[in-house]
């Protein structure tokens, strides 16, 4: 079933059974006081309201019968996935440099199992929604996601999560590329910085990559009859 989605820069079509949810590191680490974010100095307040909006997309989605895919970011304890010497993942990725630099801080942040890691309680996955983990900041590289999708006949992804700047962005540029239409969900998604930083995100997705929304314009949709 088509139905019309509000977005910018212009409305689009999307159809109902080939569409998914895309939630991209909803986790501790990035939406909670005392994860790696906050412990980076980047202010999380403003995830509380990302998080509700995601909410309230989620809810949409399952009333509709839509899938909801979650992405998570994480290393096993040996960060074996972390990327060696000659890989710039380990002196770029906050939570690899906080370990390094923060002996106590080791084997905590974005890793597997640990408090930081997991999906934040209000966003918590049904038993049958998918769960990828990444290492890196799209979640195209190196994990099934695309098979994922072509599998299900997915061809839109409405996507929220945080950073919007760095893996929410990073994933969509790599939907984009894969040729797949992807929605970012404005109010569903934080930087990792300043507001500026978001308006800048949100240019590249509206001019550049795809399309951008609310959720109060995706849930309306997603209940349209």
């Amino acid at each position: 079933m088509k139905i019309a989605l509000p977005a910018r820069p212009e409305p689009i079509e999307i159809d109902r059974e080939q569409t998914a949810v895309l939630l991209v590191d909803m986790q501790n680490a990035f939406a909670s006081t005392g994860g790696m974010l906050d412990l980076a100095g980047i202010d999380v307040k403003p995830a509380a309201a990302a998080v509700a909006n995601a909410r309230l997309v989620v809810d949409a989605a399952r009333d509709a019968n839509m899938p909801v895919i979650y992405l998570v970011m994480g290393y096993p304890p040996d960060q074996s996935t972390a990327g060696g010497d000659d890989s710039p993942n380990p002196r770029k990725e906050i939570a690899l440099c906080l370990m390094r630099e923060r002996p106590e801080l080791r084997g905590k942040l974005l890793t597997i199992g640990t408090w930081d890691f997991q999906i934040v309680d209000a966003l918590k996955p049904a038993v049958a929604d998918p769960v990828i983990t990444k290492s890196r900041y799209s979640g195209f590289a190196g994990t099934p996601l695309d098979a994922l999708l072509r599998s299900r006949g997915i061809r839109t992804l409405l996507m929220a999560g945080i950073a919007s700047n760095v893996c929410v962005e990073s994933t969509l540029r790599d939907a984009y590329f894969h040729e797949y239409w992807p929605v970012m969900i404005e109010d569903a998604t934080m930087p990792a910085g300043s507001p500026e930083i978001q308006r800048a995100t949100v240019y590249n997705v509206s001019t550049f990559f795809g399309w951008v929304s609310s959720a109060a314009e995706v849930a309306g949709a997603l209940h349209a009859k």
